[in-house]
């Protein structure tokens, strides 16, 4: 019997070796990032301060808000390929509205619900006609781009400025809120987020869902409404995400956020989460998120041309799949 323990206890093992290991990764990544442009001559006495910090934390919030619906996505093994088409048409509903005099208010909660309704379509796409995420994602990121089109008149929507506006800003008002509101709703929501994930029914399910559908909905879990609102929820942060956009352009483009979608996918990849599904975090998620910024950042400070930052990032994307496939191949 301890003959044939020894190589269970092994395997255990290793994989909690691995476990650890995916775990960390995204952070270290985070750290080498700093690290290399800490200490480059040319960029270093203007990366490290606090101001460069804040400007980055601004610039990851639409990213980000994007990245934690896409995170509850791709744990449930999907992909949402019409996120980025989703926040460009977010931001022409919240500009069209302001713009026709509706108070700002209903307007964000126009642009949010905008989103909403492209993801509950997606999901309901998918369970109904049981179809392949990608494509039905597919069609849809033309579908989303092409109606903010219209309703922009293929141009963009100057809407008069609100305090919409100021959710963005890099010298927030009052002062002491220190970084742009959206900052803040951006860390609130990804702490809301990953208490869902880890402590409720709902969070257990999407893994669930994720890691084998056929043993979920034998186990009694309705995958398909699971599915509906996973997408549901995804949309709704994409509508936010939108609203971000159009505060931080000040006006409605429907050309904005053009592969924006990769963006949002490698930050979940880059953070641990598995294309396979059944995988992933919000922290690691943001740290993702933050990898890439801080990345372009950088690049930005050096003077790099933004092919070079587009194919670090591409490397980098390929590398954290790459190590996806190795951690799980039986051992």
């Amino acid at each position: 019997m301890k003959k044939m323990d020894i190589p269970g206890l092994q395997i255990i093992g290793k994989k909690r070796i691995q476990y650890v290991i995916s775990w960390l990764a995204p952070f270290l990544g985070l750290m080498l990032v700093l690290a290399i442009f800490s200490l480059m001559p040319e960029v270093q006495d203007r990366f490290l301060r606090v101001n460069n910090f804040k400007s980055v934390a601004t610039q990851s919030v639409i990213v980000a808000l994007g990245a934690l619906g896409m995170t509850l996505i791709i744990i449930s093994g999907g992909i949402d390929l019409s996120a980025a088409s989703n926040i460009a048409l977010s931001s022409v509903i919240v500009a069209f509205a302001i713009n026709a005099g509706i108070p700002p208010v209903v307007a964000i909660v126009f642009g949010i619900l905008t989103g909403g309704l492209v993801g509950f379509v997606n999901g309901s796409l998918i369970t109904s006609l049981r179809l392949v995420p990608f494509i039905v994602t597919l069609g849809m990121l033309g579908i989303a781009r092409g109606i903010a089109k219209w309703i922009a008149g293929n141009q963009k929507i100057d809407a008069p400025l609100t305090w919409v506006n100021e959710l963005m800003a890099r010298h927030p008002e009052p002062p002491w809120l220190l970084m742009a509101p959206g900052v803040w709703m951006m860390i609130i929501l990804a702490v809301v987020m990953a208490v869902v994930l880890r402590y409720t029914v709902f969070g257990r399910h999407v893994f669930a869902v994720g890691s084998n559908e056929a043993t979920a909905r034998l186990c009694g879990i309705r995958t398909n409404r699971t599915k509906i609102i996973i997408y549901s929820v995804s949309g709704l942060f994409c509508g936010l995400s939108g609203v971000m956009q159009f505060s931080r352009l000040t006006v409605g483009d429907p050309t904005v956020a053009v592969g924006l979608e990769l963006d949002i996918i490698a930050a979940v990849v880059i953070g641990g989460g598995s294309l396979r599904g059944g995988e992933g975090s919000i922290l690691g998620s943001m740290v993702g998120v933050f990898i890439m910024s801080f990345l372009r950042n950088g690049s930005t400070m050096m003077g790099w041309p933004n092919y070079i930052q587009e194919i670090i990032i591409g490397a980098i994307i390929i590398v954290a799949v790459s190590l996806d496939q190795l951690r799980h191949r039986r051992p």
